[in-house]
């Protein structure tokens, strides 16, 4: 047995052993389903991060800049990541004050309608099923490609690693987990990228010589590789998709189920902003290593085939072997941590949310459940082939056009009633999965971006007009102004000069990244193409210049926005919070007079 196999054993036996542990803890439904609600910030941080870079990162987008969009990549200002903080902002905290079990339970209770949150659990069970059948695919192909064992062994083996803890110890057992997977692919891909970029002569050198790359030309470039050949034959064509596609992301991390059902965990609604918001930080310098790593692998090999394999070629070649175990055991790591969170979300959608009625759940029962399902998706990643990149994408952005408009304006519309979002919900998911599947079949060609356009266009004019013939009942509107009622026990100056410290530091970011991404990317880049200046000086006239700057015009006003927003909504002297607490005194000293 070699060290990478060791290495990713015994990384895995760990968190079988401290999942299954943790369930040893789980008495009710409330820690099964949410972790008790009791989770700090690093656990909520921990499974928010977890729970996204999975191999489709770290195989499927690395793929992707290693083939032709390195510098695009690196260069766009990370409009997805902002959903993190205005999905905390503007829907988690209220998520949260509804104490429901799972986000689909939440829409029931929210619209007074079962329907509407059988369709969510549909939604939830077929897409997050899907998505737990590529990362776990990614991570069988990873494990039969480091050990030679065949592909059914290893899709055992990974089937069986995050079922087992998933299906006992439910919400805090994968919580747990997620963040001692995070902090292992963090450090570990810290330390990779430093190495190979040091082996390079730096990363100044090495974007030069990306720069003047011939087998790749263009690959450096702010839109990356693209002309005839490629999706995007003109510079706007890769603009638009990716400014789409983005949003659509956002959308996704700000209230599709797999990150907003994370803020049902946390312990108060501080932990929410804040683990939102580091999120925002930990995901981009994640990504920009990922990205960074799987396009400057070109400097040593152009032709890895397939090119999801770059990361793992690069671990097993360019590196001491023990930094390589670490890295392979960290994208292991990765494929676990976001199956774990998708079997988890999958399985409460079965037990909780499907059926005329709710069943009368116990633990044992919903676990009997999770298995269930887990072995429904074993048989289906055996007879699927696996698709990660563009797979990703497809299932990501249905869940923007499904969930977003109604996710959204469930919080902050006081006129959509319930059959406006039952159907808006309907009409988004089939009006972005039938132009998909189109385009998918060849029957027409399209943009990739186009069925989410669609289907969130579609979504919110079926709201309006629904919403225009029909009424909002008394209990809608009861339930809405209770989750605009902040909790007594948040309103507290000490716990907000913390949470604003978040936002504050993406404000550090958005200024300082500009000057880093000028010194270290541009001008080596202008180097590399003969574009600088005669006198040394940056060429503005060019995209990757002006580029740098969006950083600065998106996060900084975006966190602004966020500590005002915090201020006023947490600060215990203004007028309504005043209210707040005066009644909750009156509440606390009738019940102790009582």
């Amino acid at each position: 047995m070699d060290l990478f196999t060791t290495t990713i054993g015994v990384s895995i036996l760990i968190y079988v052993v401290i999942g299954s542990y943790a369930g040893r803890s789980v008495k009710k439904l409330d820690d099964y389903f949410v972790a008790g609600r009791r989770a700090p910030t690093l656990l909520i941080l921990g499974t928010l991060v977890a729970s996204v870079m999975s191999t489709s990162i770290f195989m499927g987008e690395a793929a992707f800049t290693y083939d032709s969009q390195f510098g695009a990549y690196l260069l766009f200002p990370g409009i997805a990541v902002t959903g993190y903080m205005l999905g905390a902002l503007f829907f988690g905290v209220y998520l949260r004050r509804s104490r429901a079990p799972t986000v689909a339970d939440y829409l029931g209770r929210r619209f007074q309608s079962r329907r509407l949150q059988q369709f969510a659990g549909f939604t939830i069970i077929l897409g997050l099923g899907g998505y737990l059948l590529i990362v776990t695919q990614g991570a069988a192909l990873l494990l039969a490609d480091l050990t030679s064992l065949p592909f059914v062994t290893s899709l055992i083996i990974a089937w069986f690693a995050y079922t087992l803890f998933t299906m006992y110890a439910g919400s805090k057992g994968v919580i747990i987990t997620d963040t001692l997977m995070f902090l292992l692919f963090m450090t570990a891909t810290v330390f990779f990228v430093a190495y190979i970029v040091n082996g390079f002569g730096g990363i100044s050198t090495a974007i030069t010589e990306m720069a003047r790359l011939e087998s790749k030309a263009g690959i450096a470039s702010w839109t990356g590789i693209i002309g005839e050949g490629t999706d995007w034959p003109k510079p706007v064509d890769y603009v638009i998709w990716s400014v789409v596609v983005d949003i659509a992301w956002a959308l996704v991390y700000a209230v599709g189920p797999w990150q907003a059902s994370r803020h049902l965990m946390a312990r108060n609604e501080h932990v929410v902003l804040r683990a939102a918001i580091l999120a925002c930080f930990c995901v981009i310098v994640l990504q920009m290593l990922v990205y960074g790593a799987g396009g400057l692998i070109n400097l040593a090999k152009t032709d890895i085939t397939p090119s999801e394999t770059v990361l793992i070629w690069a671990a097993k070649s360019m590196v001491p072997k023990f930094l390589g175990a670490f890295l392979l055991a960290g994208i292991v790591a990765a494929a676990l941590s976001s199956a774990s969170t998708f079997l988890s979300l999958v399985g409460f959608s079965v037990s909780n949310d499907m059926g005329r009625k709710p069943l009368a759940l116990t633990v044992n029962t919903t676990r009997k459940i999770m298995l269930i399902t887990s072995i429904v998706v074993l048989v289906c990643c055996y007879f699927f082939p696996p698709n990660i990149f563009w797979f990703m994408l497809f299932i990501g952005t249905v869940f923007a056009s499904t969930w977003g408009p109604v996710g959204l304006m469930s919080i902050w519309s006081k006129r959509i009633t319930k059959d406006a979002a039952f159907w808006g919900m309907v009409s988004g998911f089939f009006m972005n999965v039938i132009p998909a599947t189109i385009d998918y079949l060849g029957i027409y060609d399209m943009p990739e971006y186009y069925p989410v356009a669609i289907g969130t266009a579609v979504s919110i004019a079926v709201i309006f007009v629904f919403s225009a013939r029909g009424r909002v009942s008394r209990e809608e509107k009861c339930y809405r102004m209770r989750l605009h009622q902040a909790l007594p026990s948040d309103l507290d100056r000490a716990k907000t000069r913390i949470t604003l410290l978040a936002p504050l530091g993406l404000i550090v970011y958005g200024c300082v990244m500009p000057f880093w991404m000028l010194n270290y990317y541009v001008i080596p880049y202008q180097i590399g193409t003969g574009e600088l200046l005669p006198d040394g000086s940056i060429n503005w006239a060019t995209g990757e210049a002006l580029v740098t700057l969006t950083v600065f015009a998106l996060h900084v006003p975006l966190a602004l926005m966020a500590m005002k927003v915090i201020w006023d909504r947490y600060d215990p002297q203004t007028k309504r919070n005043q209210k707040i607490l005066h009644r909750a005194r009156l509440k606390a000293k009738s019940l102790s007079v009582t």
